[in-house]
């Protein structure tokens, strides 16, 4: 008999895991209870996968022997429920992957901050260094669907911690935990430590040969270290003092120390400014040195990697005024790295769909480099209350091109205007990218 999976949710890791599974003999059925975009569904329906939409049949769900549940489907939800009254298996997508990959290695990468940009850092180093490497998971490509149609020797993981929730065997050769900060609470009962064993399952199932590495700075990362049996090798990272082995920076050089050899670099040299980008370079270096990829290597990509889209990313500049965005600020820990990075007066960019946002995070930094504050989202009125008294300007505005204008109009010469909106995007805009690509033809169109 085949063993059947059951995926729910049909977007870029679903799909990717019905094809992994059913290439390995699976009798797969695909349930989404929207509507499934048409290029999926054209994939489903070429490899001859059965699948629904717009529903969930539940007598063709429940006689699963293994479900995958997207990971954006949270606990709470009534079919998972039913699901684990049945004492039925679910996984995720990684776990699938990690399954079937063979041989290859895996640098997995997870964190509440700087994920994608260290997830991109690692792999073009990887890259340059000669590995023939794939970048997969969170960042957009399905893992899964790597594995089933094009292996390669190495897998650059981008992992959320709602995908490390549904792992049982995955153990990535190399672990990176970037940071954890408040983040997606309402899916872990509104629990920090929820959150946090969360994050921490990305060690869970590494051995003494496997490498773990994690920030020495971050204070949740090191007050709960203790608390999960790590068997792995520990590589810190820090910016506070000299290590024997891991990545430190002292006097505006970073120190790579792994086994016997050491590497230095002034940060002048690398591509990606700002001290949070600097904490991304070190783990980013840190993992490729675990692979063994050469220090030369590791030097010449840090110099000349390129900043992501909607990643702190530099639009233009009008009038001596610049323009950046970082759209991907989708909380407020992400604007408090991208303000503690700007050197220049600002024009914040603010709001959105606020995830219980605590904005006392960033009042000192917004009264330190802050000139005026606008605001696009429907509703801004926490910001307002947040940032009166420190703030002399704030206006509210409802559109990309109408926050972008009113920016200008607050801006002198040698400002910068910064899109970090600390919110969801899905009151104004389709997702984050949506709200970068309106914030940067705006800008075209002052």
């Amino acid at each position: 008999m085949k063993k059947r999976l059951v995926i729910l949710g049909a977007g870029e890791s679903g799909v990717g895991a019905a094809i992994l599974a059913q290439q390995q003999g699976y009798d797969v059925f695909v349930s989404d209870g929207g509507v499934i975009k048409e290029a999926y569904k054209q994939e489903l329906t070429a490899h001859s996968i059965a699948f629904e939409e717009a529903r969930h049949t539940e007598a063709s769900i429940l006689n699963a022997d293994e479900v995958m549940k997207s990971p954006g489907i949270p606990e709470k939800n009534e079919l998972v429920k039913k699901i684990r009254a049945k004492g039925i298996t679910i996984i995720s997508e990684i776990e699938l992957a990690y399954r079937y990959k063979g041989n290859s290695k895996i640098i997995a990468i997870s964190g509440s901050n700087g994920k994608t940009t260290t997830t991109a850092l690692t792999y073009h180093i990887c890259k340059h260094g000669g590995s023939n490497c794939a970048m997969v998971g969170n960042i957009g490509y399905s893992f899964a669907k790597q594995v089933a149609l094009d292996p390669k020797p190495l897998y650059i993981a981008e992992i959320s911690s709602f995908q490390l929730d549904d792992i049982v065997t995955f153990r990535p050769d190399v672990a990176i935990l970037t940071n954890i900060t408040e983040d997606h609470l309402d899916r872990y009962e509104y629990k920090m430590e929820n959150y946090i064993s969360s994050k921490f399952r990305i060690a869970m199932n590494q051995q003494a040969e496997d490498v773990f590495i994690y920030s020495l700075d971050d204070a949740v990362t090191t007050e709960s270290i203790n608390n999960y049996h790590i068997k792995s090798t520990l590589a810190p990272f820090t910016m506070s003092k000299p290590l024997p082995q891991g990545a430190y920076l002292m006097n505006a050089k970073m120190h790579l120390k792994w086994k016997n050899e050491e590497m230095q670099m002034s940060i002048e040299d690398f591509a990606l400014k700002g001290k949070h980008n600097h904490y991304n370079s070190m783990a980013a270096s840190l993992a490729a040195s675990a692979i063994d990829i050469r220090k030369e290597k590791i030097r010449e990509a840090l110099q000349t990697f390129e900043s992501l889209e909607h990643r702190m990313e530099p639009v233009s500049s009008i009038k001596n005024v610049e323009f950046i965005n970082d759209s991907k600020a989708t909380n407020v820990n992400s604007t408090w790295f991208a303000l503690e990075s700007m050197e220049k007066p600002v024009i914040l960019i603010l709001g959105g769909v606020d995830k219980g946002n605590d904005y006392s995070l960033i009042k000192e930094l917004v009264k330190e480099k802050v000139k005026a504050i606008v605001c696009m989202g429907i509703d801004n009125s926490k910001i307002h209350a947040a940032f009166e008294d420190v703030v002399p300007d704030i206006a509210d505005t409802a559109s990309a091109r109408d926050a972008v204008q009113t920016a200008f109009s607050f801006a002198a010469k040698g400002d910068v205007v910064l899109l970090s909106p600390a919110c969801a995007s899905f009151d104004l805009f389709k997702n984050y990218e949506d709200r970068g690509k309106q914030f940067k033809q705006a800008v075209k169109e002052l």
